[in-house]
């Protein structure tokens, strides 16, 4: 964790994880049939503060001088690898040990203690202890460091257990949803003026800034590569003067940034092989641009990307309100919660407006 000065005297911490241990070889093919084989490889900053400031809780997007932008699905699935389509990750969360216990004797035949536990996170060093024997362990591991990481900084929340007791069904879920989701919470929660930490997959944050920033990125090891976010692999040991920047650094980039400075497209034939891009990513590639809601259990955010239109390619006229969420815009897992998440957010799972650029 980086100590990162934000708003003159606001210390924002900035919990950036380190990709997971590297799966055991054996467990490939399980890898790539559930969908999580392209985040498996993937292998901070000041400029995390700098994007914070600009982002707007309102509408989800940064707000720029050359105008908005956000992260968007398609960014999930190239710099990540994550599929993009299918149900939204959704299931009742219980609090108690006792269904957490049933739920690990299921799975792996054997539970942690409850000292393994804090409420319903389950401690990270647990499930290490079974990683050479247990393949869902990798999956576990993949989610809680890249994709859904929080501030415990040392424990998974159990509620995606459920989601992972059948292989085979587990590719059915948009894992890229619902971790774009969790991004956006991130950045909506460190705008408040008391939080002093940011969590979430900021992998995904950083990779996308370098990829439509490049004069503030550093020099990719290897440009053609996926999942995109490979192309910074040990970019620290490569970059070590780029370490250095400070956020007033990156608030003076961001203040004068100019229209060709700012890469609208970054994936079109030119500056991405589309040879590189796996076909089981590209297929999903007709929803990258929906206007829809992203779901994640107790979290639901908005994908405006109405509000983007430059970034694939067509002309941004005047975007509409940004969509109020309401209530599910602040639900939080903290303290017992005994609670059916699709009934909650029936809504946004089922009835939502949704629409493509």
């Amino acid at each position: 964790m980086i100590d990162l000065l934000l708003y003159g005297s606001r210390m924002l911490q900035c919990d950036y994880y380190m990709p997971p241990d590297r799966y055991n070889s054996i467990v490939e093919g399980y890898l790539r049939d559930t969908g999580f084989y392209h985040i498996s490889q993937i292998g901070v900053s000041a400029l995390v503060n700098a994007l914070v400031e600009r982002w707007h809780p309102e509408t989800h997007t940064f707000h720029f001088p050359v105008g908005e932008c956000a992260v968007t699905l398609e960014d999930v699935a190239l710099i990540l690898g994550l599929p993009t389509n299918g149900l939204p990750v959704t299931e009742p969360t219980l609090s108690s040990y006792e269904a957490l216990e049933a739920e690990c004797l299921d799975q792996f035949g054997v539970a942690p203690m409850k000292a393994d536990c804090r409420g319903s996170f389950i401690k990270l060093v647990w499930f290490r202890a079974l990683k050479n024997r247990l393949v869902l362990v990798d999956e576990v591991q993949i989610q809680r460091t890249v994709m859904f990481g929080d501030k415990s900084a040392a424990g998974v929340h159990w509620k995606f257990l459920p989601l992972l007791r059948n292989f085979g069904g587990i590719i059915q879920f948009s894992w890229g949803s619902a971790c774009l989701a969790h991004m956006y919470r991130s950045l909506c929660r460190a705008t408040c003026v008391d939080c002093k930490e940011i969590d979430g997959p900021l992998t995904l944050l950083l990779a996308w800034a370098w990829i439509r920033l490049p004069f503030i990125a550093p020099i990719p090891t290897n440009p053609q590569i996926f999942p995109i976010a490979n192309r910074w692999h040990n970019w620290e040991r490569e970059n070590r003067p780029y370490r250095y920047r400070t956020l007033d650094h990156y608030r003076r980039d961001l203040d004068v940034l100019q229209e060709g400075q700012f890469v609208w497209e970054p994936y079109v034939i030119g500056r991405t092989d589309p040879d590189v891009i796996p076909p089981d990513i590209r297929q999903h590639s007709i929803i990258w641009s929906a206007t829809i809601s992203l779901i994640s259990f107790e979290c639901i955010k908005w994908h405006a990307s109405d509000r983007l239109r430059r970034k694939f390619g067509l002309a941004q006229g005047v975007p509409d309100q940004g969509q109020d969420l309401g209530e599910a815009h602040g639900k939080v897992l903290t303290g017992p919660k005994n609670q059916d998440w699709s009934g909650t957010h029936s809504f946004w799972v089922n009835g939502a407006p949704a629409f493509t650029c």
